[in-house]
């Protein structure tokens, strides 16, 4: 089933959210989850290790995304837009999705590992 979920990221730094100054930097991400498969499935959890350029580990888990835990029929998407704050201008996120089919069955989806870079030029 792991394969059969396809999950797309696209993170962007938010320079209008950002306090360079005092080293807080904003990132967005835009993720689209695909049920490329054959049974209905349910994102129940969801888990994160975001690192930033100093080393630092941050580990996020909770129920579902964004205050939803979204049912996906075959060909089904769900997409949404969260965000993650570092104090360093770049740094990377990685995780993955529990998903549980209507049998009941649990299994873990990655998400790909994906940078979070500010693009800015330090003086």
């Amino acid at each position: 089933m792991v394969s059969e979920i396809m999950v797309v990221v696209e993170p962007r730094f938010l320079p209008e959210y950002s306090d360079m100054v005092h080293d807080e930097y904003v990132f967005a991400y835009h993720i689209v989850i695909e049920n490329r498969g054959y049974e209905t499935v349910t994102l129940k959890r969801r888990f994160w290790r975001i690192t930033d350029a100093m080393g630092r580990i941050d580990e996020i888990e909770g129920e579902g995304v964004v205050g939803e835990t979204p049912t996906l029929a075959p060909d089904d998407e769900f997409d949404y837009t969260s965000s993650a704050r570092l104090h360093t201008p770049w740094g990377e996120m990685i995780g993955h999705y529990e998903f549980e089919t209507a049998s009941g069955e649990r299994f873990q989806v990655p998400i790909p590992r994906f940078t979070l870079s500010a693009n800015v030029t330090l003086q």
